[in-house]
């Protein structure tokens, strides 16, 4: 297990970081983001954890992936308690944390929306489908079941 946390202070600056969270949910500026919700990967189960990542493909393929029939949407989300590189990515797929993906026990609050931003091709997104179908028949579970 990846022992990279990162703590986040809540003083604001104009360079503090801002992340990004993919998802179909319908939010609005300061909402929470929280554990406890139906995971989109893995299992399914109550997710332990959720994602944010400081980069953009991560989190549109996070909108893209997500279960539900809502449109696709991007959040700008501040953690509000540590973060720690997410293992299914830094361990299994990019050692090193090339994506900046993170996941957090703790809430995130919708800071934002990112409104334009462009998806993966269809087939490209039926690609990742498969292929997590794939190991889930395989039984490959997610590090964060």
């Amino acid at each position: 297990m990846s022992e990279n946390i990162h703590e986040h202070a809540t003083i604001h600056t104009p360079f503090t970081q801002t992340y990004f969270h993919g998802t179909k949910a319908d939010l609005k500026l300061g909402d929470l983001i929280e554990v406890g919700y139906n995971s989109n990967f893995g299992q399914r189960k109550n997710a332990k954890y959720i994602f944010l990542t400081a980069t953009l493909d991560p989190a549109i393929w996070g909108a893209e992936l997500a279960l539900g029939e809502g449109r696709e949407r991007i959040y700008l989300v501040e953690p509000t308690g540590p973060i720690e590189d997410d293992p299914d990515l830094t361990d299994r797929k990019f050692p090193g944390n090339p994506t900046k993906s993170y996941r957090s026990i703790h809430p995130f609050k919708v800071v934002g929306e990112v409104t334009i931003w462009q998806g993966h091709p269809k087939e490209q997104i039926k690609a990742m489908k498969d292929a997590l179908v794939k190991l889930k028949e395989q039984g490959i579970h997610s590090l964060n079941d």
